[in-house]
């Protein structure tokens, strides 16, 4: 498989281009906050607005609305340019998380977890894009280091600050901490942001959005309910939205660039390792206080290492790139995660700390394995379809993510959510088994990967793997 011909990088003064970035760094590190805080808030939320049996929807919704609104946000941005859509995100994720900080019971904070979703699903996939085009891959680890150490910031704080809050003030403000950062991300954009995209003649798949909503939603609230009826409808809805995607001419997702496997495997990849962790980390903070007995600080502390961990790694995973095949630094990351999965299984009722290193070694692990596939699915497409292409391997990932929370609260059970202590870490354990199952799978998938010789692929940092 031979990479694309990349087109000429828009002209845009270094001052302009740095400024920008600034831009983007701050919504990312709004996303960011708002993945890591609000996890830590939720034993607090269901404590004061009650719905025990409705804990994974707050998570469960927003991943949903943010997925199936990210392909369609880097879509649109295909045909009608970059800026305006992402100031759109930006506003609409404001508003949502306003909702959330007033919301009085446990069907509004859903509801607006899931407008503040759907503005988040433009935030992630417009800025990698928006960075994909301004930036050469060289320039683009550089940048993607950067915005790594974002994460991290977030990572290290937004738990941490999330308890706080809850604590000293309450678990509203938590939602309301994303505002001013939010704020300054709009006026920068605004001020400095430039258009990069290149406007074309198309038509947005809101049959295919309609069909993803519909189905993916009713997955997730059956196996919340154990409605099996709906499950089974959710799956068949997918299925026609899978045979709607083939015949649109510009379809949700990219189902041109699917057709080839290095793609295919990002997108697997991606699925199978979002819902394993993203599935775990919505509980950690419950078990942190559930069955150790820990406050919301502590339930923030937990946290924090996985965040730090999948950060750190993103930096070096940008760096290495340079010199170690992508498909390499993949293999690496999902070995890691079967290694630690399959020690969070014995380590359950473990002090505290054990789970914290523990979840260290699984960031390490999803740092490395996902910027790579999202790197090497890049750099496999071609620039009309790079939009298309960054913002579905992040939907693959978002995607999991939903149905993981959801599988792990069927595993567990509202029973074991309310009863804490021994039951809830029996709960987390089966959790822990189902996500040590999903990323066998993707490390099997991943030696799929074959590293092409830098003889057959010109530059070795432009081009490190293909696929047999």
């Amino acid at each position: 498989m031979t990479a694309p011909a990349p087109a000429p990088l828009p002209v845009i003064s270094p001052q302009v281009r740095r400024v920008a970035t600034v831009g983007l760094v701050v919504g990312v590190f709004l996303a960011a906050l708002e993945a890591s805080v609000v996890a830590t808030a939720m034993p607090s939320v269901i404590r004061d607005l009650g719905g025990e049996h409705l804990y994974a929807l707050p998570f469960a919704v927003y991943l949903l609305t943010s997925t199936v609104s990210s392909p369609l946000w880097g879509r649109a941005s295909d045909i009608v340019g970059r800026r305006r859509l992402y100031l759109w995100g930006v506003i609409i994720f404001l508003i949502g998380s306003a909702l959330c900080g007033i919301s009085q019971d446990m069907p509004t904070l859903i509801a607006a977890r899931a407008v503040q979703g759907i503005g988040a699903g433009a935030l992630l996939p417009l800025t990698l894009t928006m960075i994909g085009e301004l930036y050469t891959l060289a320039e683009r680890s550089r940048v993607q280091s950067f915005i790594s150490g974002v994460w991290g910031v977030s990572g290290l704080l937004g738990p941490l600050l999330g308890g706080w809050l809850t604590e000293a003030l309450s678990w509203r403000w938590t939602f309301y901490a994303c505002l001013p950062f939010g704020i300054a991300a709009l006026a920068i954009a605004l001020r400095s942001l430039p258009e990069t995209g290149q406007p074309r003649a198309a038509n947005l798949d809101w049959p295919g959005a309609v069909l993803f909503t519909a189905g993916s939603g009713l997955i997730v609230w059956g196996l919340e309910q154990r409605q099996w009826v709906l499950v089974g409808v959710g799956a068949l809805i997918l299925i026609a939205a899978v045979a709607v995607e083939r015949r649109h001419r510009d379809p949700l997702l990219p189902m041109r660039a699917l057709r080839d496997r290095l793609p295919r495997v990002a997108f697997a990849g991606n699925l199978l390792g979002g819902a394993a962790y993203f599935g775990v980390i919505a509980y950690l903070p419950l078990y942190a206080q559930g069955v150790t007995g820990g406050s919301a600080t502590a339930a923030g502390a937990i946290l924090t290492p996985m965040l730090v961990g999948w950060t750190l790694t993103a930096i070096v995973t940008a760096r290495l790139v340079k010199t170690v095949p992508l498909a390499r630094i993949a293999q690496a990351g999902f070995l890691v995660l079967v290694v630690m999965f399959a020690a969070l299984i014995f380590a359950v009722h473990a002090p505290l700390w054990v789970t914290s290193v523990l979840g260290f070694a699984v960031g390490t692990g999803m740092g490395f394995a996902m910027l790579s596939l999202l790197l090497a699915a890049q750099e496999g497409s071609p620039r009309a379809e790079l939009g298309a292409v960054t913002s579905g391997v992040l939907f693959a990932r978002q995607m999991g993510g939903a149905l993981g929370v959801a599988l792990m609260a069927l595993l567990i059970g509202p029973a074991a959510i309310e009863a804490g202590g021994y039951p809830l870490a029996e709960g987390l354990r089966r959790a822990y088994e189902l996500s040590l199952g999903l990323v066998i799978v993707a490390f099997v998938l991943s030696l799929l990967l074959r590293v092409i010789p830098a003889s057959q692929s010109g530059r070795a940092s432009e081009r490190p793997v293909s696929v047999e």
